[in-house]
């Protein structure tokens, strides 16, 4: 039992709360996420099961896309409805200053987290800094915000949808759009819509399953390993390949050579796949083809960075 659900996590949940939902149906032994979403925040939440949780270091690197609602002229100490308000006041602006807001931070972008985020400081989370009383400013970061787009104005609540790279707090994006249009804001509401190539609607809602339906369910929308890396240039290798590749052997240009191997660059991501479409392994191109010569047909091709016992 090794594979990706996509959930549509509800609010009020944590998404470690959900991992511990999901191994309890399952009786899985290895149950993790990937992209972790805020109590509050609804929506796309993969889970890897067993031999997917391996898939997690390349999953969280995915880009992300989100509708969120903003709530201006009100500021709070977590950035959104949920924490403490600290200012509050009328928000003056219009449609055009709203867009315009919107557009300036769009591109790449520094933002600073919030103090009450899973971000590690000294082996704990910022937001247990926080509740001890403990101020800690979080490093800025730099991100991409690739486009953000209104989708409603019902003031004081202000709804866009942003598609943005990992690691974009859009608790900070609000903060800093309230700052711009001068009236300071929160969140009010988060839904994903994506994360990578998993989309709302292939997500499962557990609350809506009744419970002795539930496991079926799972067990029937599960994603194989290899569909968690659509992104990824795939290359069919044998049986015989496949088991030195899992046994640790590095493969080389004389053990491909008669493979099927597309065109690429140093540096490029691949999967293995056996004919049976088993994930065995990530790699990493280390020789790309037009570096390769017939002299030196032993020379490492690739840099194996995770191999995977599937058996789909």
């Amino acid at each position: 039992m090794d594979g990706i659900l996509i959930l549509d996590k509800p609010s009020g949940k944590t998404s470690q709360k959900m991992v511990q939902e999901v191994k309890r149906i399952l009786g899985a032994r290895k149950v993790g996420h990937t992209g972790t979403l805020d109590p509050l925040a609804t929506g796309v939440l993969p889970i890897c099961i067993n031999e997917a949780t391996k898939l997690a270091q390349f999953l969280s690197q995915d880009d992300k896309e989100y509708q969120a609602t903003m709530l201006l002229g009100v500021k709070t100490e977590t950035m959104d409805t949920e924490g403490r308000i600290t200012d509050r006041r009328e928000p003056e602006v219009d449609e055009g200053l709203i867009r315009e807001a919107l557009h300036f931070f769009t591109g790449t972008i520094t933002q600073e987290p919030p103090r009450y985020s899973a971000i590690k400081f000294k082996g704990k989370p910022l937001y247990s800094w926080a509740r001890k009383g403990i101020d800690i400013t979080p490093s800025p970061r730099t991100v991409t915000v690739y486009s953000s787009t209104l989708e409603d104005i019902a003031l004081p609540y202000v709804t866009f949808r942003v598609a943005c790279s990992k690691g974009t707090y859009i608790r900070s994006l609000c903060a800093d759009l309230g700052e711009r249009l001068g009236c300071g804001a929160c969140l009010a509401a988060l839904r994903r819509i994506r994360s990578g190539y998993f989309h709302l609607d292939s997500a499962v809602a557990l609350d809506n399953i009744p419970d002795k339906e539930r496991k079926k369910t799972l067990l029937t929308r599960m994603i194989p390993l290899s569909g968690g890396l659509q992104q990824m240039t795939s290359i069919e290798i044998d049986e015989e390949l496949a088991g030195k590749i899992r046994e640790g052997r590095r493969p080389d240009e004389s053990s491909l050579q008669y493979y099927h191997i597309p065109s690429l660059a140093d540096g490029d991501m691949v999967k293995f796949l056996t004919t049976g479409g088993g994930l065995v392994a990530v790699a990493k191109i280390s020789c790309g083809a037009d570096h390769l010569t017939t002299d030196n047909i032993e020379q490492p091709m690739v840099k194996i960075l995770r191999v995977f016992h599937d058996n789909p």
